[in-house]
């Protein structure tokens, strides 16, 4: 494990040291505890940004007016309709 120095604000350590006490386990704990959820986070957003750049222009051939008419797009593909029982 690496060693590293932060300065944080007043209230920034008063609430970790408060959970640190709180949960009975050390202030660095705490803290990477805290930086490990961030850095999940930030992952997860990720991924989801990524499957977002994978769909976004999948569509072929687009009306220039989808965006204002999203459900008329949607009726005449076929979107949403019954499929028959096999």
């Amino acid at each position: 494990m690496k060693s590293l120095t932060i300065r944080l604000t007043d209230s920034l350590a008063a609430d970790i040291e408060a959970e640190s006490r709180r949960r009975g386990i050390g202030k660095s704990e705490v803290a990477r505890e805290r930086l490990a959820r961030t850095a999940a986070r930030r992952t997860k957003q990720s991924n989801l940004m990524e499957v977002v750049r994978r769909l976004a222009g999948s569509l072929n051939h687009p009306p220039s007016d989808l965006s204002s008419r999203v459900d008329d797009y949607l009726r005449k593909t076929g979107y949403g309709k019954n499929r028959r029982s096999r």
